[in-house]
């Protein structure tokens, strides 16, 4: 009975903890998609500054690659190649914490509550892709 190699029969202890990994794994992708969202309409209501336009495009970008970097990652066809997709997340998390901090939002405390909480998840972000890059040595 030669069978499928690539094929295994799992306990119901496996398969529950293979559907919560996955969970997991489509919490982050939809944890990274939110921030970039979070912060294109952070974005949309900056004053119109040179600076800030110029920030904000990298913001933009950063921000992005985070979510695209870790969707790559998931997809990876090797332990290489998923480090090295994580550490990008892990890095442009951590522009992105700068790019926020450069934003001129003057004296609105709105657009500061806001920043905050960005910040915060940027912080998040960037804790949570330590921890994979740590556990997938």
């Amino acid at each position: 009975m030669g069978g499928n190699p690539n094929f295994q029969i799992l306990n119901p202890k496996q398969i529950q903890m293979t559907e919560i990994q996955n969970s997991k794994q489509y919490d982050l992708e939809e944890r990274t998609f939110k921030f970039a969202e979070d912060i294109r309409n952070f974005v949309k209501k900056l004053p119109k500054t040179i600076a800030n336009y110029e920030d904000s495009k990298q913001l933009v970008r950063a921000s992005g690659s985070v979510a695209a970097n870790y969707i790559e990652a998931n997809e990876s066809l090797s332990r290489k190649d998923f480090s090295h997709k994580i550490m990008i997340c892990r890095k442009e998390a951590k522009e992105s914490r700068l790019w926020l901090r450069l934003c001129e939002i003057a004296d609105n405390k709105d657009l500061e509550s806001k920043r905050d909480k960005l910040i915060e998840e940027s912080i998040e972000l960037t804790k949570i892709f330590g921890s994979i890059l740590e556990k997938s040595k």
